[in-house]
């Protein structure tokens, strides 16, 4: 086996199941003895551990937008109908897809729900519903103009971008293995930062950031929808079809045969992606942050952004993704109530944190600098955050207030959620109570961070160097 094989073999191995412990770390819930449904009636609430996608689970101003969600929700009804008039509610305890199953077994939730593929070790505790969804595929997934596969070996040599936790993962292993017999280079894993799920994962491809993914067919599908640009390669054979199923304790009987007879009887509304398309219809659209001209634009801006990061102790390239969204790094951008320039701060901001005009790029990115570096100390500054968590807080701040984001934060906790983390968590409640916005804010700045810092070394050469057109 070649150097490169060892290397996609051992990032699925050990970078993947690290990144999502990594993330989904969340205040450790009671743990509780097996419940079967006597018990679950009898509580009125059915603990529903959810992968913690929005794909999968979320809620937007009251809309059920995961595919999840909407199935659970008729479930809740399901099990209220047959249970003799008492009302049954569903509390949904979001995790990473990998702590799922780790999480039933310790009592933490009563059933799973994940909404994707999911590897289960084999275990006697464990038992699996009826099918959710009967032979679900994978399928390559790129961006339309780019070139189309239609064979596993045209792969050779290519890089797929991986959600944390991906069913695809084994696949590509096993496919590599074939390849590498052949005398063909292996497939590379990229996995993803753990603050991207599946779908961040294919609005990067749709973006040009990631070439190529693979996932579900009918996830693929579904964002196909609200990202048209997105390519399906339906021909490209990887792996068997898998049924996609839930998941219960094996000793709660009763539970299971009642999720078994919802399950034959529900039938997924022809209307069921209509939530999803509202939600993202008029959000700004995700662009690749390094094409040429846009690379030659932050070299002219880096001196000031690396400048005014190193006096407020930040990383410069959050600078640089806050002003690709803000203004696709447009210094003179005019923004609503009055916000203007490169960070579109707004002249009150400016004039708190000590700065008169934000007219100047290095004016406005000084104003911007201090403002984010003001909320991350007054508001965020907890040891108990990661740097990651910290700054997508301060970005939410900036967004939205710190204040509000603060109660958001009171909220979560009420709920069971994790207060500390942002991604999956805390955001759900700002998903909830105020919509698309700001959460779309934060995400589309962190996926900007992360397009950047796969090209940081290039980016912080010294002399200049051309930039490279796509």
């Amino acid at each position: 086996m070649t150097s490169r094989s060892l290397i996609a073999v051992l990032c699925l191995m050990l970078v993947a199941p690290w990144s999502v412990a990594a993330l989904g770390a969340s205040p450790s819930s009671p743990k509780s003895g097996v419940r079967d449904l006597t018990q679950i009636r009898s509580s009125q609430v059915l603990r529903v551990l959810v992968n913690q996608s929005r794909n999968s689970s979320a809620l937007i101003k009251g809309e059920r937008v995961g595919t999840e969600s909407q199935r659970l929700h008729a479930l809740e009804r399901f099990l209220t109908d047959t249970g003799s008039g008492r009302t049954l509610r569903l509390q949904m305890i979001p995790k990473a897809k990998g702590q799922l199953i780790a999480a039933l077994l310790r009592g933490e939730g009563d059933l799973v729900a994940p909404g994707e593929l999911l590897s289960v070790p084999r275990s006697a505790a464990i038992t699996a519903s009826d099918p959710v969804l009967k032979s679900v595929p994978l399928v390559l997934v790129g961006h339309k103009g780019q070139r189309r596969y239609q064979r596993v070996e045209q792969l050779a040599g290519k890089t797929l971008a991986l959600p944390a936790g991906s069913a695809a993962g084994e696949v590509i292993v096993a496919l590599n293995q074939r390849l590498v017999a052949r005398r063909l280079a292996p497939v590379s894993i990229e996995w993803a930062d753990p603050s991207l799920a599946v779908e961040d994962v294919l609005e990067m491809v749709q973006a040009g950031i990631y070439p190529l993914t693979v996932v579900e067919q009918p996830i693929a599908e579904r964002w196909a929808r609200v990202w048209p640009s997105l390519r399906i390669d339906r021909r490209v054979p990887l792996g068997s079809p898998a049924h996609l199923n839930w998941y219960m304790r094996t000793d709660a009987p009763q539970l299971k045969a009642s999720i078994d007879r919802f399950l034959a009887g529900y039938r997924t509304p022809a209307n069921a992606d209509l939530s999803l398309i509202k939600a993202y219809k008029g959000q700004a659209m995700l662009h690749y942050p390094l094409a040429s001209a846009d690379r030659s634009r932050l070299e002219q801006l880096r001196p000031a952004l690396q400048r005014h990061a190193r006096e407020q102790q930040m990383d410069w390239l959050n600078l640089a993704a806050l002003a690709f969204k803000e203004s696709r790094l447009n210094p003179s951008a005019r923004g609503a109530s009055g916000a203007t320039g490169l960070l579109q701060i707004t002249p009150a901001a400016a004039r708190r944190v000590g700065v008169g005009s934000i007219r100047s790029v290095d004016d406005n990115v000084q104003a911007a600098a201090r403002y984010l570096a003001l909320i991350r100390r007054q508001f965020f500054s907890s040891p108990r955050l990661n740097e990651r968590e910290r700054m997508a807080f301060t970005l939410a701040g900036y967004a939205m207030g710190p204040e509000r984001v603060q109660a958001m934060r009171n909220e979560a906790r009420r709920q069971g959620l994790n207060p500390d983390q942002w991604f999956f968590q805390t955001e759900r409640i700002a998903l909830e109570q105020v919509g698309m916005g700001g959460v779309r804010h934060v995400n589309t700045v962190n996926k900007y961070y992360l397009a950047l810092e796969r090209e940081r070394s290039s980016l912080e050469q010294r002399p200049r160097s051309k930039a490279v057109s796509r």
